[in-house]
């Protein structure tokens, strides 16, 4: 007798089961297959990860001082490392007036803007003021038997040069920076190396204009 009941148990699941799938290939139901993990975690992290943008100042320094001379010429390691000084009217930037940032030749982090950037008639490029104040560190300097103030890098504790009291800005300064110290961003290629954030610092038609007329390199 159990072994009646079992029978049409089984009898009965089969026929339903039977009917099930009838029912559903006649409405034409599919069973939809189940994404793989592989694929939700790709989809996952499309949406969750979004490109970004290039940072130039996003800068690793060098672990040592092998290194170091490996990134920078001789001059700039005599300049940035050594405190040298380089020959007036005879260096890179002095007499530069294209807009964009002057960045930290070792870290790449921006140091000063051509909006502050004027002649001063000393031969090295000249700035009213830092891009920003917390960037720069002042140091006092007695070399040479002379009393001033010498301007480094906080970053990579890059020497640029020296801050004197005799500037055409409204705080009375003037920075007076090696070339060697520094490397030139062009304002039309901001986006192109990671500066895109000082942009602002320009007008649309400063930005136009220098696009038409790119930074030739010297």
């Amino acid at each position: 007798m159990i072994k009646f009941r079992n029978s049409i148990g089984l009898f009965l699941c089969l026929v339903t089961f039977t009917v099930n799938d009838g029912f559903a290939k006649q409405v034409g139901l599919k069973k939809q297959a189940e994404p793989s993990k592989a694929s939700s975690l790709v989809e996952k992290e499309t949406k969750e990860s979004p490109v970004k943008e290039k940072d130039g100042e996003a800068c690793t320094l060098p672990e040592n001082d092998q290194a170091l001379k490996k990134l920078l010429s001789p001059e700039q390691y005599r300049i940035t490392k050594q405190n040298g000084t380089e020959v007036p009217f005879n260096n890179k930037y002095w007499n530069n007036k294209h807009p964009g940032v002057y960045v930290d030749v070792i870290s790449g982090e921006a140091l000063f803007s051509s909006k502050e950037k004027f002649d001063s008639g000393s031969g090295w490029p000249s700035f009213t003021k830092p891009l920003m104040d917390e960037r720069v560190i002042e140091k006092k300097d007695g070399t040479h038997g002379l009393e001033r103030t010498e301007v480094r890098s906080k970053k990579a504790d890059s020497h640029l040069g020296h801050v004197f009291n005799d500037g055409p800005g409204e705080n009375g300064l003037r920075y007076c920076i090696n070339s060697a110290s520094l490397k030139f961003i062009p304002l039309e290629k901001f986006e192109e190396m990671g500066y895109q954030k000082y942009l602002k610092l320009f007008s649309k038609e400063e930005i136009e204009k220098a696009q038409k007329n790119p930074y030739k390199e010297k």
